[in-house]
């Protein structure tokens, strides 16, 4: 609705102000709309626009970093890359290939070398009495940070060991180093130790620049 005109408030000057609104009164019509009875915003958009039909930003904008890859990316491209290697000595130790030559003068070239208090201790490393309390911890303290799910997974991780080990023992049924005896490829004590040290390594690795300590410390210990 219009309201009428306010004098000026020096007397002596002529004429009057312009038709002010006052505050918290609404504007029904404007003149120049596209049709009588139209309401007008001074954005143009009609008062009762749907959610829906409202334009929103891009979901990515500038300046934002796109994700970067977690644990999970991590995990799945060390286990590609171990997997890809134990498939290669498989087939060097049942084709009878080169490295498994090298590796048979090693072993008799390293056999009755070294401090034997040392070897016994790093031969201990891959039993299941040393591995298993080792990544029993990790579990324990994978559940208690909320993480139960990456704890299922070692856990089946480990229990599947036994399962692929033993029948591979007896397919490639590759005799020691010194003695005729057969079923030492792969080794149970290699695999112990390398799924129980690095499921724990992945369980309890830190952030940042020190997530590569408990890795390198599950590889010497594998080793």
């Amino acid at each position: 609705m219009r309201e009428t005109p306010r004098p000026q408030g020096t007397a002596g000057e002529s004429g009057s102000e312009l038709p002010r609104h006052r505050p918290g009164r609404a504007f029904a019509h404007t003149t120049g709309a596209s049709r009588s009875g139209t309401p007008h915003r001074s954005d143009g958009r009609p008062p009762h626009t749907p959610r829906g039909a409202r334009q929103t930003g891009p979901l990515v904008r500038s300046g934002t970093t796109p994700p970067v890859p977690g644990r999970t990316a991590f995990f799945f491209s060390l286990v590609s890359g171990l997997s890809a290697l134990f498939a290669l000595t498989t087939w060097q130790i049942a084709a009878d290939g080169p490295l498994r030559g090298l590796d048979e003068r090693a072993g008799r070239a390293l056999v009755g070398h070294g401090p034997r208090w040392l070897t016994e201790f790093l031969a201990d490393l891959g039993n299941m009495q040393v591995a298993l309390p080792v990544l029993a911890c990790a579990l324990g303290w994978s559940v208690l940070r909320g993480r139960r799910w990456e704890a299922v997974a070692a856990a089946l991780a480990m229990a599947a060991v036994p399962l692929l080990v033993v029948p591979l023992k007896d397919w490639i049924a590759r005799p020691g180093p010194l003695t005729e005896a057969t079923g030492y490829y792969p080794s149970g004590h290699a695999a112990t130790a390398a799924v129980a040290y690095g499921a724990s390594a992945l369980l309890l690795a830190g952030r940042g620049r020190h997530l590569w300590m408990m890795p390198v410390i599950a590889v010497l210990l594998t080793a």
